[in-house]
């Protein structure tokens, strides 16, 4: 696997805990979506640390394609259902 497979095409909203560390699922495989559970592994692809610097909700990406990961920035919308999962293919038109 060399591409995040599409766990979803909206958003998880998730409650964060201020100075909480997460691991964000970055290979789109986890169970436990959006957080790893270490499917990620015998791939290239690895989960992205972060701590959250608030308490409260945020959308964390499931498409694995924002530009602001672990956060979504909407790119979902250019997706549609039938690539759940699938890798990302660039190239895709609906």
């Amino acid at each position: 696997m060399s591409s995040a497979v599409i766990a979803n095409i909206k958003p998880a909203i998730v409650e964060l805990k201020k100075g909480e560390k997460y691991f964000f699922c970055a290979c789109g495989l986890s169970a436990n979506q959006p957080f790893c559970d270490g499917s990620h592994k015998g791939s290239d692809i690895t989960p992205i640390a972060f701590v959250a610097e608030a308490d409260g909700k945020r959308g964390l990406c499931q498409c694995k394609q924002s530009n602001t990961l672990p956060f979504c920035d909407a790119s979902h919308k250019s997706l549609s259902e039938d690539q759940i999962g699938t890798e990302f293919d660039s190239d895709y038109i609906p």
